[in-house]
């Protein structure tokens, strides 16, 4: 009887200093190793001389250990940075929401709906306002309260809880807490944060509000990964649109939410399927 093949999905994303050859090297060992490259983006930032690239490919009886061993000499040979994802696995969420829900409840919908090919091991909050949408989704809620007496205490069970469950990103939909210089340098890289695009010119509180009282005619929000530095993090993803005179700050406030839920789902979609390189603050966002 003939083996049937099993194919599974890889992606594979580098970067190194440009030089010639990068490509022909890679491609070549992929090709060694029996895949078969479904998709390929490159970039080339002229400024640093840095070169980024991301291949999805499909391979038949293989694992990442063999893909690895198999890239070693071209990775060694111009000195890459590389990570490899295995398609396979359902990325594991942890979502952190205050007491705005709407972020929350979009994820969840697009995971429902297989959009998103994730999965919420954990939903965090400071509030309890989001239990019976964790347990409508039948995800485990952690309730943490926080002060500025329990801050270190109830950071270190929001690690703990990341720690426990393997969460390959965390998801801040609409947290209403800013994360310590310590947290946000442990889990650099994993942390995507949602916040409205009026910053610097309206921070604080009901900034829909100011911006309204200020006659804008454009709002929007920014999807960024966390840092030390609040709000000014590498940004994923950004979407404005076209507000007028006649809207209120209800309106106003009911159109940030619906942008901010699009773009948080479309950055922890880039994100999970491997298409986001960091190149110092800013980023590499392959379509």
């Amino acid at each position: 009887m003939s083996r049937v093949a099993v194919h599974q999905s890889f992606v594979l994303r580098l970067s190194c200093e440009d030089r010639p050859g990068i490509v022909a090297a890679v491609t070549s060992r992929l090709a060694d190793l029996g895949t078969n490259i479904t998709e390929s983006s490159q970039y080339w930032d002229k400024t640093s001389n840095r070169f980024f690239m991301r291949i999805a490919f499909a391979a038949a009886f293989t694992t990442t250990e063999n893909i690895e061993d198999g890239l070693k000499q071209a990775v060694e040979r111009f000195a890459m940075e590389t990570a490899l994802l295995d398609r396979g696995r359902r990325p594991k969420l942890v979502i952190l929401v205050s007491k705005f829900d709407h972020a929350l409840l979009h994820l969840l919908y697009q995971i429902r709906v297989g959009w998103l090919d994730a999965e919420v091991v954990a939903i965090l909050s400071n509030h309890d306002a989001s239990r019976e949408t964790a347990e409508w989704a039948g995800v485990p809620y952690h309730l943490l309260p926080v002060s500025q007496d329990t801050k270190r205490q109830q950071e270190a069970s929001i690690a703990s809880v990341v720690e426990d469950t393997g969460a390959d990103l965390v998801v801040l939909a609409r947290y209403m807490q800013v994360f310590s210089d310590d947290l946000a340098g442990k889990l650099f890289g994993k942390v995507i944060n949602i916040h409205h695009s009026f910053l610097p010119s309206f921070k604080g509180a009901k900034p829909y509000h100011q911006a309204h009282a200020h006659g804008v005619k454009l709002i929007g929000a920014t999807a960024h990964y966390v840092t030390a530095d609040l709000d000014e993090g590498p940004i994923i993803e950004q979407e404005t649109e076209r507000v007028t005179h006649s809207m209120s700050a209800e309106d106003f406030v009911a159109t940030g939410r619906d942008i901010e839920s699009r773009v948080l789902a479309r950055a922890v979609k880039r994100h999970i399927e491997g298409r986001v390189m960091l190149n110092g603050r800013k980023t590499v966002v392959f379509a």
